[in-house]
């Protein structure tokens, strides 16, 4: 694979669909966004790991959606890894790259750097909130921690809340290509059933962990086996496959697919993008009276504010705060 078609196929998602089997998919390679979503701090190597899990599924599930802003994955626990959170922006026009940020929040006396990562996150739920801008009602989908791995928790959800059996293939990790620095490179492969004319009638005997449902509940007969083996074929598939960038998502399809009839669609580039602002800040400080602004001060007379997700800075004059602020100076930011 030439360095040229590394670069076409970094930071993006490709859409796909298996004719013979019914069957729709995506393959996605974060390069660039991956390295930045976690530069952006010092995170512990099983933190690291679970944000980079998590980004990778945010892109997948985000591209299916026909979105017009954004989707969110929120995992939480009460174990030292406390809080996984991603968004996904759908792009803001025809052409332009969707944006993702992550960020986690954890007790670090608490967290064992070099240990199970999803084993530290506890007991908790993992939730999907789509939120369709102006106008709408966000939508928001949750159910409990179950399986081995944040991309177990995301079956589980479409299999219980969707009710459509669903698939993801991920691997992740620092990588170093010849006269190029390590960075962080990752990708997968997300299969997901088209949706059935009749919806499932609710069951007592779901077979997936903590009776929920799981794929096998929900597909049978000619459905049934056509999604096996579709999974028995993405069983076959490599790490080095998933995270190139040596193979093509092209040619990984043909690879894994070639007698499912694979057909792919334009392929949508993301990019890391975070949409905090001075003007958001003050928005969410305008509840707050001058005497909680005066418990924010610090003894410098200022109040400060920090990004969760990209790290940004952010300053102001205490009386330019709350529903009781002074205006602010015209060149005030």
């Amino acid at each position: 694979m030439s360095r040229l078609s590394q670069i076409v196929w970094d930071d993006t998602v490709l859409p796909f669909q298996l004719d013979r089997s019914d069957i729709r998919g995506r393959v996605a390679r974060l390069d660039g966004v991956l390295e930045k979503v976690l530069s952006q701090h010092d995170y512990p190597a099983a933190v690291e790991a679970l944000v980079a899990e998590a980004a990778l599924l945010t892109a997948l599930i985000g591209q299916t959606i026909k979105l017009r802003w954004k989707l969110s994955l929120q995992i939480r626990g009460d174990g030292p890894i406390r809080i996984i959170a991603t968004d996904y922006y759908a792009p803001a026009s025809e052409g332009a790259a969707a944006r993702i940020r992550g960020w986690a929040s954890f007790d670090p006396e608490r967290v064992v750097p070099d240990g199970h990562a999803f084993s530290q996150i506890g007991k908790g739920y993992f939730a999907i909130l789509i939120d369709q801008g102006a106008g709408s009602v966000p939508y928001q989908g949750i159910t409990p921690i179950a399986g081995g791995s944040l991309s177990a928790c995301a079956e589980t959800y479409f299999a219980q809340s969707e009710q459509l059996p669903s698939r993801f293939a991920l691997a992740f990790g620092r990588s170093q290509l010849p006269g190029q620095d390590e960075h962080w490179r990752g990708g997968g492969v997300m299969l997901q059933h088209m949706p059935k004319a009749s919806p499932l009638v609710a069951r007592d005997d779901a077979t997936g962990e903590g009776g929920l449902l799981s794929a096998a509940d929900i597909l049978d007969g000619e459905e049934g086996d056509n999604w096996n083996r579709a999974n028995l074929l993405l069983d076959t598939v490599e790490e080095l496959e998933l995270i190139g960038p040596t193979v093509q998502p092209t040619d990984l399809l043909i690879r894994l697919f070639h007698e499912e009839g694979p057909r792919v669609f334009d392929a949508q580039a993301v990019q890391f993008g975070c949409t905090c602002s001075a003007d958001k800040v003050r928005e969410s400080l305008s509840i707050y009276s001058a005497k909680d602004i005066a418990h924010m001060t610090t003894d410098e007379g200022i109040v400060t504010a920090d990004c969760q997700f990209c790290g940004a800075h952010y300053e102001f004059d205490p009386t330019t705060l709350g529903f009781e602020a002074q205006e602010r100076p015209d060149d005030e930011a």
